[in-house]
């Protein structure tokens, strides 16, 4: 198999943590391929190598699969039998495409939670939205992101409709590593705060129509972000 692209010696030392948790190690992986990925320095049809990336990584082979595991999860990545993995080709079209197809999923999700949240649920949520704020001032673009899962998810639960929950999740999956790119973008990680203090006001006012329009608003205004991302990298990145 061909050997994958190198990756950057400032990466690698970032991921160099003895005694590092799998599971940890394994999403910081999986975070800094998806920045080589979104910025190009991974081009589209690049063979990945496990070895030659868990010796990049100064890690074992088990963390490099199931980051390479999530990354196809995304479409990130495809894995070919017998013929390893390599980096998909998505066109900004297709992206675009997913993201308005799941903002009008969690457009759904949050019009139905609104009616159906507890006030424990509710409560839990605002914490969430409020501790966020400290993520933000940090410009901790990872903490924030796995913040963003926990608040999105929680917002899906708080539907009380598990089939719709489980549609949701999915498709997050799918959107994972473009979601998290998208931060990125100039002050972005400030606007996708502001925009869920909308969203949870209008939840609190238990406004079902108006929560669906501004999550709606939301996730394409995240899709903005991440095109103005990609339109900003050097063509060589």
């Amino acid at each position: 198999m061909a050997k994958g692209v190198r990756i950057g010696a400032g990466t690698l030392a970032s991921l160099r943590v003895v005694g590092e948790d799998p599971g940890l190690l394994s999403e910081q992986i999986r975070n800094a391929l998806t920045d080589e990925i979104a910025s190009g320095r991974l081009p589209a049809g690049a063979a990945l190598d496990e070895q030659d990336l868990a010796d990049r990584f100064g890690a074992s082979r088990t963390p490099v699969r199931e980051a390479l595991r999530q990354l196809s999860v995304s479409g990130l990545v495809e894995m070919r039998p017998r013929r390893g993995v390599i980096v998909t080709r998505l066109t900004p079209e297709q992206i675009m495409d997913m993201f308005e197809t799941t903002a009008e999923i969690e457009a759904m999700c949050v019009r139905l939670a609104t009616y159906r949240i507890t006030p424990l649920e509710r409560s839990r949520l605002l914490e969430m939205h409020e501790h966020s704020k400290k993520l933000v001032e940090r410009r901790d673009i990872d903490g924030y992101d796995a913040f963003n899962t926990r608040f999105h998810e929680a917002i899906y639960l708080a539907t009380h409709n598990g089939f719709m929950a489980e549609q949701a999740v999915a498709i997050r999956a799918r959107l994972k590593s473009f979601r998290r790119t998208q931060l990125r973008q100039a002050d972005r990680i400030i606007r996708s705060r502001d925009e869920h203090d909308g969203i949870m006001n209008a939840i609190a006012q238990g406004d079902g129509e108006e929560a669906a329009r501004r999550m709606r608003a939301h996730m394409l205004n995240a899709a903005s972000a991440l095109g103005a991302y990609f339109a900003g990298l050097p063509p060589e990145a």
